[in-house]
């Protein structure tokens, strides 16, 4: 229990809060649908929007079906080999995806899929006339794929180690052939999985930017947010750029409410490699087969991976890392990433700490419980607006003040820490409420309030999850290219945008060196979260 000044001081924090982030979105979003509504009207139901619209459900679907498609016959035989040679490395990588900026994977996949990457040249010196493009649509499905595969694997190889052990038993003494054993035990527990998972990464592909815009390959080969960048950083075409905004934010909107019917795949359900005693994979035909398809999964995975590695060492790292540019793309980065997850924490601690008071407290009126459910939907709402969307609001907003580099910055950090909010209000609200239903009565009883109750109960046991949360939004903004898209320029960049500028300058050299580094930087928070967070569970069981 907390004193009633405490939760008219927590509630009117979260308010506050949650008031800031539905102005900075707001106003963003109503600047750039009211900028020019005429004659946004008109291109609204122009050939050339419903075109792009078309296009980005098209590539949507593809990608959700091919990452499904593959990540199925992956995850049923990790399950099955369960004494699989470095299996639980193979489940650890299949999270590095997930940490590694887009545009890092989007250069080592060129390296490795482009004209003149490694696939192509071996084809060539075989005779193949028209080698494989990754410019294009077959580019996009690719980069989906290796972005993608490796979290639905792992989401849905936790749903077959949730199956009871009795089940293996049972169908081992029953001599169940395979293809029972996948019809009666395996597909009914991923079945309800399926559909989730799918959603999610519909989701993922339809709100893609950074991947679409290095592999789109021209107009023919262009999503939403895509064209909504173009439409204000080339052509200054307003008007274009509010019609495809107004369909980008009707299409998430209709994705998040179907997405709110589906199956919810589970966080805390991605594998850590939970070994199962199995008894259908120990057949030497199985095992070959199985063996086959994590060894082609781990090669799709690494081989990207390890062409960054290897060309960005080949590049003069000691000049790129003397160069003054850097070295401003560094302090810019690092700036904007602190700022952004400090925020982000802020933020989330208020609407947990609001929710948790007004939940816990059985005199609150019905407009308080609304508001607690309202603030629950407020950190995805940045799903709902994306940030290309929003930066193209608040760049027509502030462009008659003058100089928009002086603001993007700001703007930057503030629309990064939107993008984290989801993330870090996942980690942080399950630890408070596990913490406050542990504690809460032990702190009120020993009279503890304020700075005491968070120094010697909060601190110590919600430090880890902070952490975990703080390094992952970190990376997150690290490694992003949507929001400095719009307001990068020689005196404002960053090292995802110094990496995207020598590429469109063919310094490849310069860009895989700038991409190495920032791929070790991000991957080392990332993995820095999770390794925290892992810590965290097996402390709590």
């Amino acid at each position: 229990m907390i004193s009633k000044a405490e939760q008219r001081q927590s509630i009117g924090t979260g308010m506050a809060a949650f008031a800031a982030v539905l102005a900075f979105i707001g106003l963003g979003t109503f600047a750039l649908l009211s900028f020019d509504a005429g004659a946004a009207s008109d291109e609204l139901f122009g050939t050339y929007t419903w075109r792009i619209l078309r296009f980005t459900l098209y590539q949507a679907t593809l990608s959700t079906g091919l990452s499904i498609l593959f990540a199925l016959p992956v995850a049923l035989a990790l399950a099955r080999q369960t004494a699989f040679p470095g299996r639980i490395w193979i489940i650890r990588l299949m999270a590095v995806p997930m940490g590694l900026p887009v545009i890092v994977g989007a250069l080592g996949l060129i390296a490795i899929w482009g004209r003149q990457g490694f696939l192509n040249t071996t084809l060539t010196s075989l005779g193949v006339e028209q080698p494989f493009s990754i410019y294009g649509l077959s580019g996009i499905l690719l980069a989906h794929v290796f972005f993608n595969l490796p979290l639905a694997t792992r989401l849905l190889l936790a749903g077959l180690e949730r199956i009871p052990g009795e089940y293996w038993r049972m169908a081992a003494s029953l001599g169940m052939p395979s293809w029972s054993i996948f019809r009666f035990i395996e597909w009914p527990a991923l079945i309800k999985l399926v559909p989730g998972v799918a959603g999610l990464i519909f989701m993922l592909c339809a709100t893609s930017f950074t991947l679409v815009l290095m592999l789109g390959g021209g107009p023919a080969a262009t999503t939403l947010e895509v064209a909504i960048y173009q439409s204000l950083r080339f052509d200054f075409d307003p008007p274009r750029a509010i019609a495809l905004a107004t369909l980008q934010i009707v299409m998430t909107g209709l994705l998040l409410a179907l997405l709110s019917w589906l199956p919810r795949p589970d966080d805390e359900g991605l594998s850590h490699g939970r070994a199962i005693q199995r008894y259908d994979g120990k057949r030497l035909q199985v095992r070959l087969r199985d063996g086959i398809l994590i060894i082609a999964a781990v090669v799709f995975m690494v081989a990207p991976m390890l062409s960054i590695a290897i060309s960005g060492s080949t590049a003069n790292l000691s000049r790129l890392l003397a160069a003054d540019v850097f070295w401003r793309a560094a302090g810019t980065s690092l700036s904007i990433a602190l700022v952004s997850a400090s925020i982000a924490i802020g933020i989330s601690v208020a609407l947990i700490n609001a929710r948790s008071t007004i939940r816990g407290n059985r005199k609150a009126n019905l407009t308080l419980r609304l508001m607690a459910s309202t603030m629950s939907g407020g950190a995805s709402m940045v799903l709902l607006v994306p940030p290309v969307v929003l930066g193209s609001g608040w760049f027509l907003l502030l462009r008659p003040l003058g100089d928009i580099t002086l603001f993007a910055p700001a703007l930057v950090a503030c629309i990064n820490m939107l993008m984290a909010l989801p993330f870090v209000m996942r980690v942080l609200e399950p630890a408070f409420q596990t913490h406050q239903a542990r504690t809460g009565r032990l702190s009120a009883s020993l009279g503890m309030h304020g700075f005491a109750r968070l120094r010697y109960l909060h601190w110590p046991i919600l430090r880890k999850p902070l952490a975990t949360a703080f390094s992952f939004a970190m990376a997150l903004s690290l490694g992003d290219l949507g929001a400095i898209a719009l307001f990068g320029s020689q005196n404002f960049i960053t090292l995802p945008w110094l990496v995207y500028s020598n590429m469109g300058s063919y310094r490849t050299n310069d860009a895989d060196g700038y991409a190495l580094i920032l791929g070790v930087i991000c991957l080392i928070l990332a993995m820095g979260g999770a390794g925290t967070a892992q810590t965290r569970k097996e402390q709590t069981q």
